[in-house]
């Protein structure tokens, strides 16, 4: 046992207890993910186990000999052979609190008050280190314990990304991440009979494999970040050496800042953590470090990490969990979606108790069984998804679908990886969730008609059918329970006010198979008028962007089948008018195709009114100021973002330009 004095060696046997525990636990996990490439639990549980180990054994003084604490990374695969590392490969400490990360900042500042810093992208992949030598890459090897990795030239060698060849004659070792973009992921669970659980069990699977051809058909990308030898060549800063690596034709990504503050780094931070919920690539982070690397020397490193690096770690977005019972909801459509059942577990800043599988061709495929450990992850404010099986249990049992709806008892149907119930008229889930979509905020805005007072209507006036709401009185809702004259009256005025809809609230009303908010709009763009959609051919669908073969065949039937046009007909008798003003003004303004972004606080819109106005001028509106940015529009007590605007030179405009914009269009229209 190490310890730093003697009176160390009383440790609390509860204590001694605990660390033995954890150290038997990250070990365990540790040998799964980084020699197994079969993790059985997340990366934030790890992270909360490992970090709880490292407080122990702070506080009581005391490391066990066989602590993980005290190596890095994992053992040697049987059948590749070792790969011994010229230099020793540090890991980076990290923090995960942008208090923590000011701290560091503080600490290189004392020593260093002129100190800058580079940001950049904190890579979820796996790590590599190639060599090249008289201009041509020679080998590559895992980081494996920082000393000794594994040989993966061959596997390497498939990776498109990485150049065989480079203007730099003398001997160059570079370090990178191999990554695996989302959308070539996607495109190989498609293709392929056991689909991948993530992007990083995708990676660690490709370079680890030990056929090369495998490892090819996986498409990787490798990104490279740092140089660690370069023969008769020496680098004064960060920056300099990122320009050397990519004018040698190395892909060091899209992203990389130099930044002076703290606060500036923060600022940076913010705009990464917006920008990641869309990006191809995994990130989990953000790398920072001292950009000037002869000031390096002077902070050294520890044990594992050097002073003058750090990495700040997002909120988790992925977890695992207990998959206790599968429950089946029945959709507007008639689709039947699996829900699991979860113990509860926090991601991404809420307690996730559900998370769908979208449908039995997805269980099938995932393997994943009640009672097992699964992989959970939730991704830009959606719901929840099961990834995949982490670990079978001993209680495990297969998950059995429904032969009939669990709604109405009709006998579903099997389409493809989906069962159907075809009870359209007479499934009470169905009409619920019809009416529910069709009374949304979304579609046709009518306040104070939520899903219970629907399901009351429905059980009490056989409301069934969209245009069946026009017809209601404020005596049907006085006949409710819980209902007083003003409440009831309130409901009537929004039923009325509804009336005048948008054009694309009203696609989105009508609750086709696959169309949602986006493609909603998308469809109101492409055609001017109800009619022209009502009688697109299948082609005209098809050429719009994202609407695939599916989506396209849903709208197509969807308005030949004479129910729906009898219903439209319907709604329309029953005075409900489609507007197209502010949908036919989205061309040719400053607004069209940029990027947009609102601060401050504006005075005759809401948030949600300008973005609304905004993307009917076809502009897309996001949250964060980057050199991206076409335009600002600034309200009252404006802050950071605009003075980040007016640092990158993007077009400002305020509240009464924006009005006056909006003014001169109606006018002509």
């Amino acid at each position: 046992m190490n310890k730093k004095s003697d009176e160390n060696a009383n440790i609390n046997t509860n204590d001694l207890k605990r660390m033995e525990f954890l150290v038997e636990e990250v070990s365990k996990h540790g040998y799964n993910y980084y020699v197994l490439d079969s993790p059985t639990i997340s990366d934030k549980e790890y992270d909360l186990i490992y970090d709880e180990l490292v407080a122990l054994e702070q506080e009581t003084g005391v490391t066990l000999p066989n602590s993980p604490t005290q190596r890095v990374g994992g053992e040697i695969l049987a059948g590749f052979k070792k790969y011994s590392h010229k230099f020793r490969l540090y890991s980076l400490d990290k923090c995960q609190t942008k208090q923590q990360l000011k701290s560091w900042v503080f600490d290189i500042k004392k020593h260093y008050p002129s100190a800058d810093f580079t940001c950049e992208y904190k890579f979820d992949g796996l790590s590599l280190v190639c060599t090249y030598k008289n201009g041509y890459f020679v080998s590559a090897g895992t980081r494996g314990n920082g000393f000794v990795g594994e040989d993966v030239t061959k596997q390497a060698r498939t990776i498109k990304t990485l150049p065989l060849k480079i203007d730099f004659k003398g001997e160059l070792i570079v370090q990178g991440e191999a990554m695996i973009r989302l959308s070539n992921l996607e495109k190989y669970n498609k293709k392929t009979q056991e689909p991948l659980k993530n992007a990083r069990n995708a990676v660690a699977g490709a370079i680890r494999n030990l056929d090369p051809k495998e490892t090819a058909k996986r498409n990787l990308d490798w990104f490279v970040y740092t140089i660690h030898y370069a023969e008769n060549k020496s680098f004064k800063t960060q920056a300099e050496m990122m320009g050397f690596l990519k004018s040698n034709g190395f892909d060091i990504g899209e992203y990389f800042k130099i930044c002076k503050t703290a606060e500036e780094i923060f600022d940076e931070i913010d705009i990464i953590d917006e920008k990641r919920k869309n990006s191809d690539i995994l990130m989990d982070g953000v790398v920072i470090r001292l950009n000037d690397i002869a000031h390096r020397d002077e902070f050294g490193f520890t044990s594992k990490f050097p002073k003058w690096a750090i990495a700040y770690k997002f909120e988790a977005e992925e977890v695992s969990s207990i998959l206790k019972d599968v429950i089946w909801q029945v959709g507007r459509t008639g689709k039947i979606t699996p829900i699991g059942i979860i113990s509860p577990v926090e991601l991404a800043g809420a307690t996730i108790k559900r998370a769908t599988l979208n449908n039995i061709g997805d269980i099938k495929k995932k393997r994943v069984a009640i009672g097992s450990r699964v992989f959970i992850r939730r991704s830009n404010e959606v719901i929840p998804e099961i990834l995949g099986l982490a670990e079978l249990l001993p209680n495990s049992k297969d998950i059995v679908p429904p032969k009939n709806c669990p709604s109405c008892d009709t006998l579903l149907v099997e389409n493809g990886a989906n069962l159907f119930c075809p009870n359209f008229d007479d499934c009470k889930n169905q009409i619920i969730e019809r009416l529910t979509n069709f009374t949304s905020k979304e579609a046709m805005n009518i306040e104070g008609l939520s899903i219970s007072t629907i399901t009351s209507l429905n059980e009490k006036f056989g409301v069934k059918h969209f245009s069946e709401i026009y017809e209601l009185t404020e005596n049907n809702f006085l006949l409710l329970e819980n209902f007083k004259a003003k409440k009831a009256r309130n409901i009537i005025n929004a039923i009325e006010k509804s009336q005048k809809v948008p054009f694309h609230r009203f696609i989105n009303a009508l609750g086709i198979g696959g169309v949602g908010v986006k493609t909603s709009k998308d469809l109101a763009k492409k055609f001017a008028n109800f009619d022209k959609l009502k009688n697109a051919e299948m082609n005209e669908i098809l050429n719009i962007y994202n609407i695939g073969d599916v989506v396209a065949s849903n709208i197509y039937e969807f308005f030949k089948n004479p129910y729906n046009l009898n219903q439209i007909d319907k709604l329309k008798e029953n005075g409900v008018k489609i507007t197209y003003g502010e949908n036919s003004l989205r061309l040719n303004t400053i607004f069209d195709n940029k990027l947009v972004v609102l601060t401050g606080s504006l005075n005759d819109f809401s948030r949600l009114e300008a973005t609304a106005i905004l993307e009917n001028f076809n502009a897309q509106v996001t949250t964060s100021v980057t050199k991206k940015t076409d335009l600002v529009i600034v309200g009252e007590n404006a802050g950071s973002k605009l003075d980040k605007a007016k640092n990158l030179g993007i077009k400002i405009i305020n509240e009464q330009e924006f009005k006056e914009i909006i003014e001169k269009f109606k006018n002509n229209s």
